[in-house]
């Protein structure tokens, strides 16, 4: 009995890793934000909550489902090799029942307590997630994280969705700028982490077409996604504030893109990946604020 309780903090610990708690976190805070720019005023604090909880369990049985069919790859991969599914210390039949008690108690939360169209989309990008993006594009196409990444970029609609009961064309465009954010975000890592995911066999984009194309590709995007975050400013969904914060932070990502485009380092990679969590976390930021500015007008 004493060893199994002596154990017990390290196991929740693997099991906690599996649901990529980081990733988590920055996916359903844009959720939240996405449900309190869904109102003029403040939304229904009760919905929040629940939407939030529901969001994060279905995320969280998401990913583990998604390191439970990327076992072997990630035994491979430096990066993931700890992970507890890549060790065998996990069993595949506890990360299915971790994630599918994760995932139903989510789709309960989200129909019991939101609304049945929380609840279908956010089961619709699970699946997107882990079934397309995971076993379909990522073993088969450099491309896979610029389709795939439709599923990571949904959180603001699924938190519209959850306040408004509908997905208007202001929640699809900020699952617009996510979409264009994603690819740059990861190339960056994927720079990097080149020869782990050439020796895992994964097509990313620095394996098949090699470290210059990628780079470019990286500075085209950081140029596409200035642009796209200018939209929401240009359609009347935001003011001033958020304006001049899309400008400057999108600058600071296109002089980091540069840089990395004219020389090459892993520091600077690194650089580029760290920077653009941050970059989405201020700019989606920065919209919630001026929008409380404009309704407090």
């Amino acid at each position: 009995m004493s060893s199994i309780t002596a154990s017990s903090p390290g196991l929740l610990r693997q099991y906690l890793v599996l649901t990529k708690p980081r990733v988590t976190q920055l996916a359903v805070f844009c959720a939240v934000i996405g449900m309190f720019l869904a109102t003029p005023g403040l939304p229904d604090m009760q919905r929040v909550v629940a939407g939030t909880i529901g969001i994060w369990l279905l995320a969280a049985a998401a990913f583990a489902i998604n390191c439970l069919i990327e076992q072997q790859v990630d035994a491979r991969m430096l990066r993931t090799a700890r992970r507890a599914t890549a060790q065998g210390t996990i069993s595949n039949v506890q990360v299915l029942s971790l994630s599918g008690l994760l995932g139903g108690l989510g789709m309960l939360v989200l129909y019991q307590w939101v609304n049945p169209l929380t609840m279908w989309l956010t089961f619709a990008t699970f699946i997107g997630y882990a079934v397309i993006y995971t076993v379909i594009l990522k073993p088969r196409t450099p491309q896979n994280i610029v389709i795939g990444g439709l599923s990571g970029a949904m959180p603001p609609a699924l938190g519209w969705a959850a306040i408004a009961d509908t997905v208007p064309a202001e929640a699809w465009l900020l699952v617009l700028i996510i979409f264009i954010w994603t690819p740059p975000h990861f190339w960056a890592l994927a720079l990097y982490r080149s020869n782990d995911y050439a020796r895992a066999g994964l097509p990313m984009l620095p394996v098949t077409h090699g470290q210059q194309f990628t780079r470019l590709h990286i500075l085209l995007y950081s140029i596409v996604l200035l642009a796209t975050t200018v939209m929401p400013y240009i359609l009347g969904m935001s003011g001033w504030l958020y304006l001049i914060a899309a400008l400057v932070l999108g600058a600071m990502f296109i002089r980091y893109s540069w840089q990395l485009y004219k020389a090459y380092s892993d520091e600077l990679s690194r650089k580029l990946f760290r920077f653009s969590i941050l970059y989405l976390s201020l700019l989606f930021a920065a919209l919630l604020i001026d929008h409380w500015l404009i309704v407090g007008r």
